[in-house]
């Protein structure tokens, strides 16, 4: 793999968020009296923008969906940040790529209030040289405009760039910069959708990531 920096999506590719998210996104909705027993509809919102999930999923009012938004983040905050986890062989696999030369960055639609202290919590900030998310208002939570925006901070061309994520949202955001990307099947996408998105490697495991990243795996 030429490529030197290796951006890096949070919720569903370092860390397993989904516990902590679903919960949030449950909490929101009862406060607008919508009570959710599905996991897997509460699950789609591991990925996209808040305010555009509320909106998408379950047809609110974009005042609304801020007015959700807020109230997700007021459990998040408290309850929901932490009960999250790193994926198996995620702090191997970014000691093997630093030993290798890599420079690794983070580019995440969380908000970076919410980043950094999951970042020091598991102990994985020190692999990562920069690190970008959204902003609190959402208005750089598009998943094309944090990588446009870390591209900015760290000097990478996208030529030099190799963007990690689990959903197609990575994919878009990886190719509406000209960067190309992996897919990975242990987050919250399928293969389906990691195809379709156009994604020029897909992983099934860390270790296959580990070869793609290093090894030069084998395109889709």
């Amino acid at each position: 793999m030429k490529q030197q920096f290796v951006f890096f999506d949070l919720d569903g590719t370092l860390t397993e968020s989904g516990p902590g998210i679903v919960r949030s996104v449950r909490y929101a909705l009862r406060q607008f009296g919508i009570d959710e027993p599905d996991d897997a509809k509460l699950r789609r919102f591991i990925g996209p923008p808040l305010v555009y999930s509320f909106s998408t999923f379950y047809g609110f009012s974009d005042d609304d969906a801020h007015k959700a938004m807020a109230a997700y983040r007021d459990y998040y905050g408290v309850h929901g940040i932490f009960d999250n986890g790193v994926y198996a062989g995620i702090p191997e696999l970014l000691a093997s790529l630093k030993a290798a030369g890599k420079t690794l960055c983070v580019a995440t639609g969380k908000p970076e209030k919410y980043m950094y202290p999951i970042l020091e919590r598991y102990g994985l900030r020190g692999y990562f040289s920069y690190c970008g998310g959204s902003d609190e208002a959402e208005t750089r939570a598009d998943k094309a405009k944090v990588i446009r925006y870390v591209l900015d901070a760290s000097g990478a061309h996208p030529d030099d760039v190799i963007m990690v994520g689990d959903r197609h949202h990575d994919i878009d955001g990886a190719r509406a910069n000209g960067v190309q990307s992996v897919g990975v099947l242990y987050g919250y996408g399928s293969r389906e959708e990691l195809a379709a998105a156009g994604a020029d490697y897909i992983a099934e495991s860390v270790p296959a990531l580990r070869d793609v990243l290093l090894g030069g795996g084998a395109a889709v």
